[in-house]
């Protein structure tokens, strides 16, 4: 209190407190905001990731696990939302599509990781292996060797799956089990680098057995990575320890 019996007021104080609250109010609204704007894609992928790791958690089991977003059909428009949110991984399963949708934008986000996810004809090896830095849809020795003749051209080192025909299918590409580790010890000898074992199971039947087997034939060929699982079966995929689950409609939707 003064002199004149006025009392005084601390107006530092007082607009210290008033910033305070502007901010408080403001990291709210845009936390707020943010939920509700989050774009469907976004919210798919979080939500997709937090049934996985609940999952397992049930289970006791970890796995590391990095979902792929099968981008293919997409424009990019729908998947920019993924792209600004921080995901990296995105699968494509034709060549000409994923050089056109990607070279501009893998210039600018040197992050982004491009898996090619569909069969691979070798005279478009050259230009998947430039746009690309994951095959996963190596299944014999031709396609093999062009791989690395051509990114040898490159110096690049493409990461590589070779796809097993888990459910000895006529009509489904892939290597049948009993030459599995022929192909693994060829492709090593040439350079590839091989990471893991891919495939896809038969349709309509549980695929529970099917992961298994491949779970034991890629642990027993000594990898650590393993690309299984799609929109319908990725919490069974991630049980058996599928390390790159490949996963488009539960994300982006239903393809036109």
């Amino acid at each position: 209190m003064s002199c004149c019996g006025i009392i005084s007021v601390n107006y530092n104080s007082m607009f210290v407190k008033f910033i305070d609250i502007v901010c408080i109010k403001f990291i709210y609204k845009v936390i707020f905001s943010h939920q509700i704007y989050m774009h469907n894609t976004v919210k798919n992928l979080l939500d997709i990731e937090n049934n996985i790791k609940v999952y397992l958690n049930k289970l006791n089991i970890i796995n590391n696990f990095k979902i792929v977003a099968v981008s293919k059909t997409f424009k990019i428009e729908k998947i920019l939302p993924l792209i600004e949110y921080g995901h990296i991984h995105f699968g494509e399963n034709k060549v000409q599509e994923a050089v056109d949708k990607w070279t501009e934008i893998k210039k600018k986000n040197h992050k982004i990781k491009l898996h090619m996810i569909g069969k691979l004809q070798t005279n478009k090896v050259k230009y998947a292996v430039k746009i690309f830095d994951y095959i996963h849809s190596v299944d014999n020795e031709k396609l093999a060797k062009k791989i690395a003749d051509e990114q040898d051209k490159l110096n690049k080192k493409i990461k590589i799956f070779l796809q097993v025909n888990i459910g000895d299918e006529d009509q489904k590409s892939g290597i049948i089990k009993s030459k599995v580790g022929q192909l693994v010890s060829l492709s090593r000898e040439i350079g590839l680098d091989v990471i893991g074992l891919m495939c896809i199971p038969p349709i309509n039947v549980d695929p529970k057995n099917y992961f298994e087997e491949m779970k034991n034939l890629n642990k027993d060929l000594s990898f650590t990575e393993l690309s299984m699982g799609m929109s319908s079966d990725f919490l069974i995929a991630a049980r058996y320890g599928s390390t790159h689950i490949r996963i488009g409609s539960s994300i982006f939707g239903q393809r036109s």
